[in-house]
């Protein structure tokens, strides 16, 4: 997770295995600025979506790439086929409604597609 007004708190990603930014982009269903909401489903087991984030309304900021499922990887599966990455950021207004001290700052969070839908 990032946060902002600026800096980040961790390394960009970029895409999965050297391949070019507009390969990687082409099976995504999202592409930065779209508006998308994060699924509200909980489900037993691993899951890589934290819990406040969910439900909540964001923007993609970046494509990361394709990687393994790391939800089916925590099992010992295949986690193939590769799921698009992508980098949300949502408004602290939206993530903590009513507890946030600077309404302008934003979080990032990188979420798999498969946890998104659009706004």
């Amino acid at each position: 997770m990032s946060g902002s007004k600026g800096g980040s708190m961790g390394a960009s990603m970029g895409t999965s295995a050297g391949a070019p930014a507009a390969a990687v982009e082409a099976g995504a269903r999202f592409a930065p600025g779209d508006a998308v909401r994060v699924r509200d489903t909980w489900r037993p087991g691993h899951v890589r979506t934290p819990g406040y984030c969910r439900g909540r309304r964001g923007v993609i900021e970046r494509v990361c790439g394709r990687f393994p499922n790391p939800e089916e990887l925590a099992y010992r599966l295949s986690g193939e086929p590769a799921k698009v990455l992508d980098r949300v950021r949502c408004t602290a207004a939206e993530l903590w409604p009513g507890d946030v001290q600077s309404p302008g700052h934003t979080a990032e969070t990188e979420i798999y597609e498969h946890w998104l839908e659009p706004a």
